[in-house]
């Protein structure tokens, strides 16, 4: 576990605590299940207790670690067969009506509907596909810190479509998923480059073409087939 921790820098000492204790969950170097000993975590990142618990309350809130009265913060364990197949499902009920509302917004806008033009004044639809877009993997690195710029923006691109929805409530709930966390968590696969962002930009063509129904069906279609991806961490494990 120390090999994988580096001293957090003082300019940002929350943050990169923060960043570095939930590397060390999403790389398992701290394993599913596993206490987490806040003095000496603290003891290598260098730094007093205060910021790795205020890091700790931040991963919680994350699903990424627990509390429990008297025995303290252990890292979460991975999801279940059962717990994939139910954050699937609420993805494919929040992200679907949030694409459909925000191609309604787009019907009847002139252009909006080509690969090139601006969707209104702002340029939201040329916004939108410059999200979409996914970097490959940071070179010269392994494990969470080869996929975090990846996840970042995968998160980023999922969460501005339900913000541009227009309904507040379902926004907050497709932050609060915190669905890449634990997707990525689980297993990351490599078929993700490249086609995950090929889906994207026809969720976001489909927007553009002011239907509902094709934006919706773009949407549910990319969610599918991403968690048909990660299902070979599955096989030969039990249901549950």
């Amino acid at each position: 576990m120390n090999g994988l921790l580096r001293p957090a820098r003082r300019t940002t000492l929350a943050d990169d605590v923060y960043e570095s204790v939930r590397a060390l969950v999403m790389d398992h170097a701290v394993a599913p299940g596993e206490r987490i000993n806040i003095d000496a975590l603290a003891r290598r990142l260098e730094v007093s207790p205060t910021p790795v618990r205020e890091a700790l309350a931040r991963l919680e809130s994350d699903g990424l670690v627990r509390k429990r009265p008297l025995a303290g913060y252990t890292a979460a364990p991975l999801l279940s067969r059962t717990e994939f197949d139910e954050l699937v499902e609420m993805r494919l009920v929040l992200e679907t009506a949030s694409v459909r509302r925000l191609a309604e917004r787009f019907a009847g806008q002139p252009g909006a509907d080509t690969a090139d033009a601006p969707a209104g004044p702002t340029g939201e639809l040329a916004e939108l596909r410059r999200e979409a877009e996914l970097p490959d993997q940071t070179p010269g690195t392994e494990g969470f810190a080869a996929i975090a710029a990846f996840t970042a923006q995968d998160a980023r691109f999922h969460h501005l479509l339900a913000e541009r929805s227009g309904n507040r409530m379902l926004h907050a709930a497709v932050v609060r998923l915190r669905a890449h966390l634990h997707l990525f968590r689980l297993h990351f696969p490599t078929a993700h480059y490249g086609t995950s962002t090929r889906e994207h930009l026809r969720i976001v063509d489909a927007i553009g073409t002011g239907d509902p129904d094709a934006a919706g069906t773009a949407m549910r279609d990319h969610l599918l087939a991403a968690a048909d991806r990660h299902l070979p961490f599955f096989e030969g494990t039990r249901c549950g």
